[in-house]
């Protein structure tokens, strides 16, 4: 794997791909942006000119199977992905492009132009990821698979709740007309194997997996009743809050404070059904004055962590309902989630699952990190018939699984089955798996793979 840039999101994928021992070579005109990533991780580093054909060359890039080029100028990402086609036929490329202008014009990405097998817009994936915890405001993380028609939901157990106490066997009970897989649990940052034995206590987080249609209805049991979004304010106006406030002032009433004169009447005339406040929003008296004790759900989008992390405090302390911050430092994030802050969430990690859809073996359909990069869940398409697969034509209680690895569902055509001990898996079906321990993936991708002769 050849990586382009060692900002946040190089970074962060090579981390990861060397996690689960992948050969990696990250290449960056910045020295000081390799050194660290060189001292603690087992990966080769290479000073130079992403475009540069000499130093693509001496970064491996003949023998590389995909390129991702993700350094800050999208141009140069898009000039090392067509040299890399043109002179090094790597097989599969994928480029990080920001600009709205370059990306209203995709006939630029075809082979004949630059080359660009995937497109990678971190800024639509951070917002699309935004607006479904909008949507869906009692969750802590909201991930679609197959086309939408499920959904892996995070959410936190909350005193009173009808699962407040009680075994996961009570759902049947609660919910006997709603099927529904709880695949994780993480209490006080452990994980908890779940089963109809385990007892849930007040702030466990409870990974579940069901039909998108019934997503609100586990919920309710673990949250209690859901309050409505309204009012949503959002603190910067750079382009995550700009997506974010274009998709949601038609629904609700959306506020934007940004610091920057020039922007602030930029976003005015963009979002007309916006109200925008030039300001800061760390200042306790801008706050008070647009009655954030009456906001429902308050975003933190600055590219200022310490700044994302103060306003969204101070917000919560003067009577936000929810709060939402990113933060860049990935790691501030275990630090800062589920305490004043609601849901902290790094751009990285979130952009991380587009990306590694393209790296994994197999014909994967999605990927979404989960727990901040510690765990994973995957959606896969089976092929091949009982003789050339490990699983096709098995019951799940005949299929050993690795360690930590839960086959949480299985669409199939439209239908979506909930996994079960006598659950048999078919060729094409979808199955949805959550991998608790990156270091199982591999071992993952060779059970559902096709053996060899297959082809």
């Amino acid at each position: 794997m050849l990586i382009l840039g060692a900002g946040r999101v190089g970074a962060s994928v090579a981390e990861q791909l060397v996690h689960e021992r992948y050969n990696v070579t990250i290449v960056d005109e910045n020295p000081e942006s390799l050194k660290p990533l060189a001292d603690r991780l087992d990966l080769r580093t290479v000073v130079g000119h992403a475009a540069s054909p000499a130093v693509l060359a001496a970064a491996g890039a003949a023998d590389a199977d995909l390129l991702l080029a993700v350094t800050p100028l999208d141009e140069l990402n898009m000039v090392a992905c067509k040299i890399a086609y043109e002179l090094f036929n790597i097989p599969t490329r994928l480029a990080r492009i920001r600009d709205p202008d370059l990306l209203a014009h995709p006939e630029l990405f075809i082979d004949s132009n630059f080359a660009i097998d995937h497109v990678i817009t971190p800024a639509q994936i951070v917002t699309d990821y935004l607006v479904s915890l909008v949507e869906t405001p009692e969750a802590l993380q909201v991930l679609d698979f197959a086309d939408g028609k499920a959904q892996l939901v995070a959410t936190r157990v909350e005193a009173g709740a009808h699962m407040d106490g009680q075994d996961l066997a009570s759902l049947n009970r609660l919910l006997p007309k709603i099927d529904r897989r709880v695949v994780s649990i993480y209490r006080k940052g452990h994980r908890v194997h779940p089963d109809g034995n385990t007892i849930l206590q007040v702030g466990d987080e409870v990974f579940f997996l069901a039909s998108t249609e019934h997503i609100r209805d586990v919920i309710k049991e673990m949250r209690g009743t859901e309050i409505p979004i309204k009012r949503i304010t959002l603190s910067g106006g750079g382009n995550v809050g700009f997506r974010l406030a274009k998709a949601l002032e038609k629904d609700y009433q959306v506020k934007i404070i940004e610091a920057n004169r020039e922007r602030a009447n930029w976003l005015a005339e963009a979002l007309p059904n916006t109200l925008v406040l030039r300001g800061d929003a760390t200042d306790e008296a801008l706050l008070e004055s647009e009655q954030i004790e009456r906001c429902d759900l308050y975003f933190a989008l600055t590219s200022d962590d310490e700044d994302n992390i103060m306003s969204s405090l101070l917000a919560k302390q003067m009577g936000a309902r929810k709060t939402i911050a990113i933060i860049n430092r990935s790691r501030y994030v275990d630090l800062l989630q589920g305490g004043k802050i609601d849901v902290a969430i790094s751009p990285a990690i979130a952009t991380i699952g587009s990306l590694l859809a393209h790296v994994r073996s197999g014909d994967v359909v999605a990927v979404h990190s989960l727990r901040r990069g510690a765990a994973e869940a995957m959606e896969l398409i089976v092929h091949g018939t009982p003789a050339t697969s490990r699983v096709i034509g098995k019951k799940l209680d005949d299929i050993k699984l690795p360690s930590g690895a839960d086959l949480a569902a299985i669409v199939r055509g439209e239908k979506v089955l909930i996994a079960h001990g006598d659950t048999m898996i078919e060729a094409e079906d979808h199955v949805i798996l959550f991998v608790d321990n990156k270091a199982h993936i591999r071992e993952v991708e060779k059970l559902f793979a096709v053996k060899m002769g297959f082809f």
